[in-house]
C-alpha cells in the first residue's frame, strides 16, 4: 500500500470517532447556504482530517467540503491536493440509518491515485491505492478486493442512490435489462461495487469531486472503471467542481456487452 496509507488510516478512524461522538447525541441539524443539511460531525470531522493532512505532508492543499471553496484560478496550478468529504451521506446520518462515510483521496494530475472510505457505524474501511490494489478492513479482518464481472445468465445488481432519485435515473432504469436494485447511500456506492455486493453504480444527478473522489480510487485499485456515460474518464480539480453524470462498472467492455451504456445512452436521449 502507498506509504502513507498507515496514518491515514489512523487519521480517517480518528475522525470517524469524532463523528461517532455528535452521531450518539442529540445534534442539531442547519442548513447550509446550497440548502443542504449541515451537522457539528460535519464540522468536527473536517478539523480533525485537515489539521492531520497537514502534518502528514504539508506542502499537498486540501480541499474539503467544509473548508474554503478557492477559486480555480488559485488552484489550476495543482499538481497534487488531498480531496476530503468530512460526512458524505448527512441525509443518512440524520436518518440514523448508518449509511454514511468519510471520504479522503489524494489526487494527482487529475486523477486519483489513493482513496479511503470509511463507514464509521459498521467499522469498515476500504482503501484503494491504484497501483497496488484495494483492501476491506472490518470486525472480521482484512480482504483483499478485485472485482469481478457477474454471471450473465443471472440477473445483474445496481446500486443506487437512496437519497438522491431524478427522472434521468428512473429513465435509465426502464431501459436497462433485467436487473436487481441495491438501495445505498454515500460512498457506499462504489465500495458496493468494489467488494462484488453491486455490479454497476449509475449516478444520473449532480454531485461534487469531494463526494467521488475516494470512492473512485476505491473502485479503479479494485479493478473497475469510473467513467461518464460515454465512456470517458472522471476529471478532477476542474474550473467546476462539480460532476457529470457517471457510470461505475467491472469495465467498459462489461458495460457495453450488459446494456449499461445503451441505456444511458437512451435515457439521456429521451
Amino acid at each position: 500500500m502507498h506509504p502513507w496509507a498507515t496514518e491515514l488510516e489512523k487519521l480517517i478512524r480518528s475522525a470517524g470517532e469524532a463523528v461517532l461522538d455528535v452521531y450518539h447525541s442529540a445534534f442539531a441539524v442547519t442548513t447550509k447556504e446550497d440548502r443542504t443539511p449541515l451537522t457539528l460531525a460535519d464540522q468536527r470531522s473536517h478539523a480533525v482530517l485537515a489539521e492531520g493532512l497537514r502534518r502528514i505532508a504539508a506542502d499537498i492543499p486540501v480541499l474539503s467540503e467544509e473548508g474554503a471553496h478557492l477559486p480555480y484560478e488559485e488552484r489550476r496550478s495543482w499538481r497534487r491536493f488531498w480531496l476530503v468529504d468530512p460526512l458524505d451521506g448527512t441525509k443518512e446520518f440524520i436518518k440514523r440509518n448508518g449509511e454514511f462515510t468519510i471520504n479522503v483521496a489524494l489526487i494527482e494530475d487529475g486523477r486519483p491515485v489513493l482513496g479511503l472510505v470509511l463507514v464509521p457505524d459498521q467499522d469498515r474501511l476500504f482503501i484503494g491505492d491504484v497501483h497496488n490494489g484495494c483492501v476491506e478492513k472490518n470486525r472480521d479482518g482484512v480482504r483483499p478486493l478485485r472485482i469481478q464481472a457477474p454471471d450473465p445468465s443471472k440477473p445483474f445488481v445496481v446500486v443506487a442512490t437512496r437519497s438522491h432519485p431524478t427522472a434521468d435515473m428512473e429513465a435509465f432504469f426502464r431501459h436497462l435489462p433485467p436487473h436487481e436494485r441495491l438501495p445505498r447511500g454515500s460512498a457506499l456506492k462504489f465500495c458496493a461495487v468494489a467488494s462484488g455486493e453491486a455490479h454497476c453504480y449509475p449516478r444520473f444527478g449532480p454531485t461534487w469531486e469531494w463526494d467521488t473522489g475516494a470512492g473512485h480510487a476505491v473502485v479503479e485499485a479494485a479493478g473497475g472503471v469510473v467513467v461518464d456515460p460515454q465512456g470517458r474518464p472522471l476529471s478532477y480539480n476542474k474550473p467546476d467542481l462539480v460532476n457529470g453524470y457517471f457510470l461505475v462498472g467491472p469495465s467498459l467492455a462489461w458495460m457495453e456487452a450488459a446494456g449499461v451504456l445503451a441505456a444511458a445512452s437512451k435515457a439521456l436521449a429521451a
